[in-house]
């Protein structure tokens, strides 16, 4: 049994392979939830290995540890507050000069460090050859080859980081950067202050909080002065001597000096450690580029994976979908069969499973389009994506590096418009924040997918697509209308790091396509399940009813008519053809009680309140009922219409697409839906993204009522020009 409890963290540059190689130690091992006072992402994983328990913790990516962004500052914090064992540096080998920088920084905190160059294989196919011995010589660091996507090096990195933590490793001042000879003098005056200053000991470093100081650094200031009160304006009052001091003598900014020092120190290293080989291979990621973003062809390739991704969504996904609905029909059938009559049978059976059941169904097509998109991302694909839409949003004077959020926005919109915090202008990210929206969601796509299979058959792929394109459209010209009225700005400009192509590891793209899928689940046993509580006593209530009809009387009638032509009828297939019409008018007439039920019900009476607003865009008073539990989540559309249609069972195709296809709904109306669902008023949860990345009720409430006005134009519309044109 293990014996030692060790944590680890993970430190690196995005698009260095970090997560991979978390992904590649951790497995499926993983908890993920947000660092303490904000909303950053915070990933921890816990393995036994080697005798010891191991937390592993995934720092946000970052370049530096310069506090301008709240990811950098989470990362610098939890390595100084949060005392990891040992910190992992992960290295991009085949860019060595870059993720030198941070590793420079991490190494003045003067923590327990590794370095693992990962990536190792691509930096060997581009001609380099790093001399790890000299490169751990030079720095005082051990260092780990690994590639993370085939789990090479990941047993000997956790190995090395054990028995660095169990040692009593502390790294040698002198291999650190040294910096030149006034700094320095500069440095060795603030620490002598700060150490005597100081009556209990620092938290942190005294050097590096020396070096913090003359780079004017904020957030160590704060920390100062919540230690030391009044005898922190000595040490300010020093530090802005020397940062004047340091002024004066090179005639620019001292943080500008140290980070040329330090690129200089690293300049240093790179020609002692690294030789390019004479037979340096083609840069295949540069190659592969001159296709995929190449400026007449990249948005048709482009647009072409993302209509194979919706394809595949909705063709592949049909075969568990129909394996999975088989089941929720036998599942309702045996309970019909085994329960006594009562309320709760019905709420068990026309309630919960009807509603959960509707969508438990589109599960598999949610794991395809997050694997996709996993692949997008783990490919290096997305990255370029962006790239490719940025040209496209400048030239309609829309901020370019608004389409990350908007591509985050197709799996979830809450962490998208989180997302564009990282924009440096208010009105950039007001703007961001009121289109990303109109990008359909994973939650959207059960919508999508039951109408589109319910009435467009074999284009339904196509439909979505479609579907996802107006979207993407309608964002871009809101955005530009918007930005010449509301929001008036210079778009900034945009650089889009393209970082290499990469073989996508296999358990990666599982972790990431999971992560994601858990929110989905997570919202079948909370908000869906109440909701298909709530709507199904809405509907079942007030209880008993006294219907319009005498439906026992009716049945009965039908009964006897059919009895006489049974006895009447001369051979056995004409009494076959008598039990199938009979089979389909009582089938016919349960339908008409249902119908005469749900509209006396009180959704009914709300429903009927509504169905005014949704009539001139072909919805009728149960799609409009859908579509207003939508606010709260919008699966419940489905599920809603899955308690409203009271969907049984089906063979080849799900219940309620059946049951959609034999209502008064025409295909026209089913586009119409689909377009409002694309464009109103957004989840519950997304409002209150709004509402807090904003910091104003205004701007939520114009997202509503914005949104809701769109999509009821889009749908009028689709509908009344294509009633006006004879397609429906």
């Amino acid at each position: 049994m293990p014996s030692h409890s060790l944590t680890i963290a993970l430190a690196g540059n995005p698009n260095s392979g970090k997560t991979t190689i978390f992904n590649a130690i951790t497995g499926t091992r993983q908890k993920v939830g947000n660092w303490p006072g904000v909303t950053v992402e915070k990933k921890e994983g816990l393995i036994s290995r080697f005798g010891h328990n191991l937390t592993i913790i995934d720092l946000p990516g970052t370049y530096s540890l310069t506090p301008y962004s709240i990811e950098e500052i989470v990362a610098r914090d939890y390595i100084l507050e949060g005392n990891p064992d040992v910190v992992i540096d992960i290295i991009d080998a085949s860019n060595l000069e870059r993720s030198l920088y941070l590793a420079t920084q991490l190494q003045e905190l003067g923590c327990k460090m590794i370095f693992a160059l990962n990536m190792a294989d691509m930096a060997r196919s581009r001609g380099l050859k790093i001399n790890v011995d000299k490169l751990s010589e030079l720095l005082d660091v051990k260092v780990v080859f690994t590639v993370g996507n085939r789990n090479e090096g990941i047993d000997e990195l956790i190995k090395v980081a054990i028995d660095l933590a169990h040692s009593d490793y502390r790294p040698k001042l002198s291999r650190r950067v040294k910096y030149n000879r006034d700094i320095e003098h500069s440095i060795e005056i603030l620490t002598n202050l700060i150490t005597t200053q100081l009556d209990t000991p620092f938290s942190y470093n005294n050097r590096w909080t020396a070096i913090k100081l003359i780079e004017d650094d904020v957030v160590i200031k704060e920390h100062i002065i919540a230690k030391v009160g009044e005898k922190s304006q000595q040490i300010f009052e020093e530090a802005r001597a020397q940062r004047a001091y340091l002024f004066n003598r090179f005639d620019d900014e001292p943080e500008i000096l140290t980070t040329d020092e330090r690129y200089g120190f690293i300049t240093g290293i790179i020609k002692e450690v690294v030789k390019t080989s004479p037979q340096q291979r083609i840069d295949i990621s540069r190659n592969i580029d001159l296709v995929l973003t190449n400026r007449f062809i990249g948005l048709p390739i482009f647009f072409i994976f993302i209509w194979a991704m919706f394809q595949l969504t909705f063709t592949l996904g049909q075969y568990p979908m129909d394996w999975i609905n088989f089941g929720v029909t036998a599942l309702s059938q045996t309970l019909t069969n085994i329960l006594p009559d009562s309320l709760i049978k019905d709420l068990l059976i026309d309630g919960i499973l009807a509603g959960l059941g509707s969508v438990i169904v589109f599960l598999p097509n949610i794991l395809i389009l997050f694997f996709c998109i996993a692949l997008f991302e783990d490919t290096g694909y997305m990255s370029r994506a962006a790239f490719l839409m940025d040209k496209v949003m400048h030239l309609i004077g829309l901020h370019g590096k608004s389409f990350i959020p908007m591509l985050m926005g197709f799996g979830c919109n809450v962490p998208a418009i989180m997302a564009s915090r990282t924009l440096e202008s208010k009105k950039d990210r007001i703007l961001t924040i009121l289109i990303t929206p109109f990008m359909s969601c994973s939650a959207k796509l059960p919508v999508y997918i039951i109408l589109a299979g319910a009435f467009f058959g074999a284009n339904a792929g196509s439909v979505i697509f479609g579907i996802y394109l107006v979207g993407i459209v309608l964002s871009i010209i809101t955005g530009r209308l918007f930005r010449s009225t509301l929001l008036r700005g210079e778009d900034a400009p945009f650089v889009m790091e393209l970082p290499p192509y990469r073989v996508p590891m296999a358990k990666s793209l599982m972790i990431h396509m999971w992560d994601r899928s858990k929110i989905f689940l997570r919202k079948m046993s909370g908000v869906i399940l109440m909701g298909s509580v709530v709507i199904w006593c809405l509907s079942a209530f007030p209880h008993p009813l006294e219907y319009k009809k005498e439906y026992q009387a009716k049945k009965a009638t039908l009964m006897a008519q059919y009895q006489s032509r049974f006895d009447s009828a001369s051979s056995d297939k004409e009494r076959i053809s008598l039990e199938t019409k009979l089979k389909s008018a009582l089938t016919s007439l349960d339908r008409e009680k249902e119908v005469d039920h749900i509209s006396q019900s009180y959704m009914g009476r709300i429903g009927k309140v509504i169905a005014p607003f949704f009539a001139p865009i072909g919805i009728d008073w149960r799609g409009g009922v859908a579509l207003l539990t939508g606010f709260v989540a919008k699966e419940i559309v489905v599920s809603t219409l899955g308690v409203l249609y009271s969907a049984g069972g089906a063979s080849e195709e799900t219940a309620l697409q059946l049951a959609l296809r034999n209502s008064e709904m025409t295909p026209l109306a089913a586009l119409a839906m689909m377009v409002f669902v694309l464009l109103y008023l957004p989840c519950m949860a997304t409002v209150m993204a709004i509402k807090k990345e904003t910091g104003s009720i205004k701007w939520m409430i114009f997202s509503i009522g914005y949104s809701t006005s769109m999509a009821w134009m889009a749908a009028f519309l689709v509908y009344q020009v294509g009633r006006f044109l004879g397609l429906g």
